[in-house]
């Protein structure tokens, strides 16, 4: 396969994997599902059907129902959707909230250390029952006589203000239901220091002559919109979901309750449900081994409930009982949901890649409690990861710098055989075969990364740790897109570099398309959170090194073999240099000098044996100079004759 497309391909199979995990996880949110109304194999116990509240208790004091709030068939929320009582206001040291008279429920419920959006300076609204958005906490006793959520209770005391004093630990606040019947119902809130859980606790005295057997109901009851912290680009999910032990998490789907198709357990004596969203959740959390049923359906269009009916067993006359039940409303801080209740960390749901996203994320905490500052713990994370597949990726660097070198080689063999594809692709295999080059060698590495890649994107995503957390310098909230568009701009410069370091696609449209890629994927990462952009950049920077690296010593080892192959080729052709001419040109003449003069004195020498000699010849001329006969070359020495 050609490297043009298998970096096409790279690209998109990650595209793939992210557009199947938000699928995976909307559409089929846990592997295990029960048809409704079958019991949990984990509950021992056996007690009788249940009712169901809704819409259709009946009021002991003939209030209308919820259904009432929607005129003429308007799926829109109205203002008559609540009964207005007297406000109970509440402050702790995490939650300010409020409670109406009407109905005894939680209307209102603030987060004070996780700033608004709309405005820093006020909690963030987990709970409201406004017109455009409400979700609120219910709770009720359902049998003849007995007070529900549309019942007006009264509050034991003159006080309406509540505020946790530096001494105190808890609030406790008594609301009083009409008395019917003889039955006396007190319903209790307590709200705790440094905690987001708040107990409600239902006290019933029978004062009649008649044996009761009431059941408690606790529920959730909101619209289906997303919550204001929800991404534009990353969808989180919106709805309610369950715990039990024999059927683990599971998600019930709004859209599946419009159409009357969400399966879950109904019966269990374990467990716990919730309303998600974005950062966020409510929960009941029923004691364990305890018979309950859960429940979830639609009261009117985007109107939705969900909640668990718990027995209170029988009650003589003259006999006082209590039921508790505790409600969460705070952050998916995943370390203390596991505190809580078992599974209730699995709120903040990776998807099918939890597995990988959990140790990623204790990993991301341990490096903050090093460093105080979650955007250094992200990039001492990615240097985490980047390092375990750094033998992977090399690999795969190491593949695409040897398809580098030889392009120009490749595109010779493609217009050699631009007419016969299939001879141009044998050519092509035969050529990798030759080189000892695989042409999925840079493909495969990056693949099996991509899972952990998508892991840590949604750890970073569903972190509620990183809202409103600083990073440096503009980046003071790591949960929403850089306001001014540097990190994303940087990582398309990035992304651009990364694109000049990969093989060069021949195809000219292709070539294009890897252009324009950069430029495209920038203006995603407009949109998302800067935590996730930060990642997204440390990741390509460390690519680009690494990437950098590699390739510039493939194609340093290249040009050293073609110098070689060059300097052996002029060899052959030409064997010496001008500098070696010259060297051998001196040497020959000095060689000749020393051959004419060796042969001028054998000559001489032999005329002088041939020749008689006088007297006068004998003897020397002294005003003519001897002739000389000088050495011959080192390493040479004249032949005696």
């Amino acid at each position: 396969m050609e490297t043009k497309k298998l970096v096409l391909i790279i690209i998109f199979s990650t595209s793939l994997l992210f557009l199947w995990d938000a699928w995976q996880k909307e559409l089929y949110p846990s592997a295990s599902q029960v048809m409704p109304g079958a019991v949990s194999n984990s509950s021992n116990q056996r007690h009788d059907p249940l009712p169901v509240p809704g819409d259709e208790l009946s009021s002991s004091t003939g209030e209308p129902g919820i259904s009432s709030g929607i005129e003429n068939g308007n799926p829109s929320v109205t203002p008559n959707l609540f009964t207005i009582g007297e406000k109970i206001h509440i402050k702790t040291d995490m939650v300010v909230a409020e409670i109406d008279t009407a109905g005894g429920d939680i209307r209102q419920l603030g987060l004070i250390q996780h700033p608004s959006r709309e405005d820093k300076n006020k909690p963030y609204e987990l709970l409201l029952d406004k017109t455009a958005r409400f979700h609120v906490a219910q709770s009720g006793l359902i049998g003849d006589g007995l007070p529900n959520h549309k019942t007006k209770y009264t509050i034991d005391s003159n006080n309406y203000s509540y505020e946790l004093e530096p001494d105190q630990d808890k609030i406790v606040i008594r609301l009083l239901a009409p008395e019917m019947d003889g039955i006396q119902v007190a319903k209790i809130y307590t709200f705790h220091r440094g905690s987001y859980v708040i107990d409600v606790n239902f006290e019933i005295e029978n004062h009649s002559d008649t044996t009761i057997i009431p059941f408690s109901y606790f529920q959730m009851f909101r619209d289906a919109n997303d919550p204001t912290d929800a991404s534009t680009m990353v969808h989180s999910y919106t709805g309610a979901a369950m715990y039990t032990e024999a059927d683990k998490f599971l998600k019930i789907k709004f859209s599946d309750l419009d159409k009357n198709k969400a399966e879950y357990p109904t019966n269990a004596d374990n467990g716990w449900i919730a309303m998600l969203e974005h950062y966020f959740l409510t929960a009941w959390l029923p004691a364990q081994n305890t018979p309950r049923e859960y429940y979830a359906k639609q009261l009117a269009p985007n109107q939705y409930t969900a909640g668990v009916i718990a027995p209170l067993g029988t009650i003589e006359p003259g006999q006082t009982k209590n039921i508790t039940m505790p409600f969460y409303a705070g952050p998916q801080e995943q370390n203390k949901l596991a505190e809580l209740a078992p599974g209730l960390e699995l709120t903040v749901d990776y998807g099918w890649l939890t597995v990988l996203a959990v140790p990623l994320f204790w990993l991301l905490s341990f490096y903050h409690s090093w460093t105080d500052n979650w955007g250094a713990a992200i990039i001492l994370l990615t240097l985490t990861v980047k390092l375990i597949f750094f033998p992977l990726s090399a690999a795969g660097y190491r593949s695409m710098a040897k398809l580098r070198v030889v392009t120009p080689k490749l595109q010779r063999i493609r217009e050699q055989y631009a007419s016969d594809r299939q001879r141009m692709h044998q050519a092509m295999m035969e050529f990798y075969k030759e080189e000892k080059i695989n042409p999925m060698g840079g493909c495969l590495p990056i693949l099996v990364q991509i899972p952990v890649f998508i892991a840590l994107f949604w750890t970073l995503m569903a972190a509620v740790e990183l809202r409103y957390a600083p990073f440096a310098l503009w980046i003071t909230d790591m949960s929403v897109p850089d306001p001014y568009y540097v990190l994303p701009v940087i990582m398309g410069v990035s992304m651009w570099i990364q694109s000049k370091l990969s093989p060069t696609p021949a195809d000219p449209m292709q070539a294009k398309v890897m252009q324009i890629m950069p430029i495209a994927f920038s203006i995603f990462f407009f949109f998302f959170p800067s935590g996730l952009v930060l990642y997204s950049l440390c990741n390509n920077i460390l690519s680009i090194t690494q990437q950098w690296q590699i390739t510039r010593m493939y194609e340093n080892k290249a040009e050293e073999e073609a110098n070689k192959d060059k300097n052996k080729k002029k060899r052959k052709d030409k064997p010496e240099t001008a500098t070696e001419k010259s060297q051998l040109l001196a040497s020959s003449a000095a060689d000749d000098e020393n051959t004419i003069k060796e042969e001028v004195i054998s000559a001489a020498n032999t005329a002088q044996n041939e020749k008689p000699q006088s007297p006068a010849a004998a003897v020397p001329v002294q005003n003519k100079a001897p002739v000389k006969a000088k050495s011959a070359p080192a390493g040479k020495r004249t032949k005696k004759k």
